[in-house]
């Protein structure tokens, strides 16, 4: 049976805030855990995923309580603010998936480039490796690197892979695993604007009939 009425749309619009309510508490515990554990040094890092688990957990509150008051402000919020965030998710997730390796490969490159010292020591102890790339015209850099490296691989095999070739060949794995999921959550976005535009044009059987909706 489909769900048509008021109080199908509405169990299934509060379900819907309920996930997303989860989905936010989870990024914030994972990054809370990952700090305390010494897991992502990185406050960037760190407060970057906080701040999306607060916004998701701030807008999953407001279509709550939009959805068990029939607040007709706050589901409109909701709409708008749901329709942003599918159409930067999916650009970002198409995005993923289309990154091809040289893409990756700058990519990275840049990132390693932008970390702070403390940063990639973090990482190397993390991966098991030393330095970025040993290549022609990046070897003193590289030679640099491994000796300041405090990765166990250098200590117990007095050589380590480099972080950049560890990385590329995780990289196209990762870059399609998220780029997938993102795609996933963007039509439950999609999913969660439907219910809320069908929400709000219904209306509440116990309201006064003669009221205006």
């Amino acid at each position: 049976m489909v769900c048509g009425g008021f109080t199908c749309s509405k169990n299934a619009l509060c379900a819907l805030n309920v996930v997303y309510m989860l989905v936010g508490l989870l990024l914030i515990g994972v990054a809370a855990w990952g700090k305390s554990f010494g897991i992502v040094s990185s406050l960037h890092i760190i407060g970057g995923v906080i701040a999306i688990g607060v916004f998701l957990l701030l807008i999953a509150i407001i279509g709550l309580i939009g959805a068990v008051s029939h607040h007709q402000v706050m589901l409109f919020i909701y709409m708008v603010v749901l329709i942003l965030i599918f159409i930067f998710q999916l650009v970002v997730s198409c995005s993923c998936l289309a990154m091809n390796s040289s893409q990756q490969e700058r990519f990275l490159n840049e990132a390693w480039t932008t970390m702070s010292n403390a940063t990639r020591r973090e990482t190397e102890k993390t991966l098991g490796c030393c330095g970025w790339l040993n290549v022609t015209g990046k070897v003193a850099e590289y030679n640099e690197e491994f000796a300041f490296c405090q990765a166990d691989c250098k200590i117990t095999m007095k050589s380590c892979e480099t972080c950049g070739n560890k990385a590329l060949i995780h990289a196209d794995e990762a870059l399609k695993i998220l780029g997938g999921v993102g795609l996933f959550f963007s039509f439950t976005e999609i999913l969660g604007v439907w219910l809320a535009v069908r929400y709000r044009n219904q209306k509440d059987p116990r309201a006064n009939p003669s009221a205006f909706l």
